[in-house]
């Protein structure tokens, strides 16, 4: 049971089960060590050969016999994890390390590199045929984008409302209650570029406001009402919010015939992390306007960008691609002509093109992609209602003397030549971002996960994990190490930890399917045991109990003229080399796709929604590597999910024909 579901009588409050919450465990140290081990299996073999495995296994026990042994120095890093588990008040992982380390101190652009996309299901109403265009319109904002963005905006606004008030049932599954404190940092916050290492803006959850774009254009608009009788402030009727955004679009249309060129400053906050701190500290030395813009911008609901585009799709003869989701992929990911109308600084940012096609972007630090997709799925599970559009003020005047009286008001920037060249310069980096990312999505319609439920008799996850090992050894010809995200949620103000779906029994698996002596049942047993080691994995993972991030806290309390060859091993390292990172997020039925980048420049980033019937797969590689190609990848993906069904139904076959 997730956020979507209905608050019924006797509900627990939203944040009723925090206290309850187990804290996320110190994993034990040997264990740790022995899972970690074991998971070098592939790695050593394909490295140092068969005929050296031997000696090279034994090297790398003898590693860690010495760290764990006692008065070694692991003992010494586990005590002094403990310490920090004792004085952290919720997670030794999540309140003290994580942030810093995975996201905050990492200089990279966020654009592709960080942010996840997610692209909306049409509505009903959507211009018919809803997800189709050949080519880009010049018409502008048009009513029915700004009626669906109203729509959104304002079922984003009374989730918060309910989050607020506690209304929102809490997450849970059979095993147990979730944690939702990442709720709490979806909205009303955005990251703020610090030399060396970024910081969240403070959240404010009475700020009454969305940050709405308008091709570069600035608007802040009230959304909610400003009494409110619990401390909790109400969303406005949605027909008055539509109105406020057509009053604002008015505006910059205003502005656009009278060739006014917005500043674009949101180009800025794609750039790599130490030039955008210096040119957002220039821009506050300018002026106490942009001081003003910019905490307008952290302070409000969502970032609302409305693009005066339709982005058309590209022809192809490949039957894999789909020309108008990926055209969804790319203006939900990135945006055009070097990201403008966006601001990739903001917690959760909506795109709404001209013909009604939206998505989400995400700014990964604050919140993990599942949160924001539950909360999408409540958005989007009501379609427009052209009952509730009824004005329910006086018409708002485009005029910028009368803008804030009616609830919004045009943000304004001061610049000068040096901004001005800046933001041209990095509008050209961006580009080349942009251009480079090999985006795409794959709807895998053959199967879905009832399929391999009933007849594959596997878990989805565990079946799909062995279908990208083998696409991955399909497509370069070696394993690599591959990180699936695993959620721990089920400890208080827990985020992930990583499933390493490179095993020993995913690689014989993935042999056998190699191997044209290999028989159908041989292969089948493998697939099963492959499935179930790999399930193993996630529970111990989501548990508390993974290796990476228990490796990574060891590591990190090292302290000057320390370290140990466990750490400084080749190995490790390359252990650690995600070059297939992938996630599975939710079944999917209320989204065209999803995607983040590959987090290596030779590899390949998956993102995937299982549905009943449906697998919809986001892929991401980079067009500057010769050794991937994302349409390639497609090709393989589909051809191990065929090879794999083939063995499954001779399995099933055969236990038919026993009985």
């Amino acid at each position: 049971m997730f956020a979507l579901s209905t608050r019924r009588a006797q509900q627990p409050k939203t944040f009723s089960n925090q206290d309850k919450l187990p804290r996320l465990p110190v994993p034990d140290l040997e264990t740790t060590l022995e899972g970690y081990l074991r998971s070098l299996g592939p790695l050593l073999e394909q490295t140092y050969g068969a005929s050296a495995l031997a000696n090279e296994a034994e090297k790398r026990k003898l590693f860690a016999k010495d760290f764990a042994a006692p008065g070694g120095l692991g003992k010494i890093l586990q005590e002094r994890l403990k310490d920090l588990d004792h004085v952290s008040p919720n997670n030794w992982l999540n309140d003290t390390l994580w942030l810093g380390l995975a996201y905050h101190t990492w200089r990279a652009p966020l654009l592709v590199n960080s942010n996840w996309w997610l692209l909306f299901a049409p509505d009903p109403q959507d211009p018919a045929p809803p997800m189709y265009s050949s080519s880009s319109t010049s018409e502008w904002i048009n009513d029915w984008q700004i009626r669906r963005a109203a729509w959104m905006a304002r079922r984003f606004a009374e989730f918060r409302t309910k989050l607020l008030r506690e209304e929102i049932p809490p997450d849970a599954s059979k095993a147990g209650p979730f944690d939702m404190h990442q709720y709490s940092r979806m909205f009303n916050l955005s990251r703020i570029p610090l030399p060396n290492s970024d910081a969240f803006s403070a959240i404010d959850n009475k700020a009454l406001h969305i940050t709405l774009l308008i091709d570069d254009f600035i608007y802040s608009v009230d959304i909610f009402a400003a009494s409110a009788t619990d401390g909790v402030p109400d969303p406005l009727p949605v027909g008055e919010v539509e109105q406020r955004f057509k009053a604002a679009v008015a505006d910059a249309e205003s502005r656009r015939d009278a060739r006014e060129s917005p500043a674009r400053i949101g180009v800025l906050t794609a750039d790599e992390r130490d030039t955008w701190t210096k040119n957002r500290e220039h821009l506050l030395l300018l002026s106490p306007t942009n001081r003003s813009t910019l905490n307008s911008i952290s302070s409000s609901l969502i970032a609302l960008s409305l693009d005066p585009y339709t982005l058309p799709s590209i022809p192809s003869s490949d039957p894999l691609r789909l020309p108008a989701v990926d055209a969804q992929v790319r203006n939900t990911a990135t945006g055009i002509h070097g990201g403008r109308n966006r601001w990739f600084d903001k917690a959760v940012s909506v795109m709404v093109e001209n013909n009604g096609r939206a998505g989400i972007m995400g700014e990964h630090s604050p919140v993990d992609a599942l949160i924001p997709s539950i909360v999408a799925e409540y958005v989007l599970a009501v379609p427009v209602d052209e009952s509730q559009f009824r004005s329910s003020a006086e018409s708002t005047s485009s005029t910028a003397s009368s803008s804030h009286r009616n609830g919004w008001k045009r943000e304004d920037w001061v610049v000068d030549e040096h901004i001005q060249k800046e933001i041209e310069d990095c509008q050209g980096r961006n580009q080349k971002l942009i251009d480079d990312s090999d985006a795409s999505q794959l709807w895998w319609s053959e199967y879905g996960a009832e399929w391999i439920k009933k007849n594959a008799k596997q878990s989805p996850d565990a079946y799909l994990q062995q279908a990208l090992q083998l696409a991955w050894y399909m497509d370069q010809g070696y394993a690599t190490a591959t990180y699936e995200t695993a959620s721990t949620r089920m400890m208080r103000h827990g985020r992930t930890d990583v499933i390493r779906s490179l095993s020993s029994e995913s690689r014989d698996f993935v042999k056998a399917m190699l191997d044209d002596k290999a028989d159908d049942a041989k292969r089948y047993a493998l697939l099963t045991s492959a499935c179930t080691a790999h399930n193993a994995l996630t529970r111990r993972s989501s548990s508390g109990h993974g290796y990476d991030r228990h490796l990574m806290g060891l590591k990190v309390h090292l302290r000057n003229g320390e370290n140990h060859p466990l750490f400084e091993d080749e190995l490790y390292a390359k252990s650690q080399e995600w070059k297939l990172s992938t996630s599975g997020l939710s079944a999917g039925g209320k989204f065209m796709g999803t995607g983040f980048g590959a987090a290596w420049p030779d590899g390949y980033g998956i993102n995937y929604l299982a549905g009943p019937y449906l697998v919809k797969f986001g892929i991401e590689s980079k067009y500057s590597c010769d050794k991937t190609s994302t349409q390639r990848f497609k090709h393989h993906i589909a051809q191990a999910l065929r090879d794999m069904r083939r063995v499954c139904e001779a399995q099933a076959e055969k236990v038919e024909a026993r009985l």
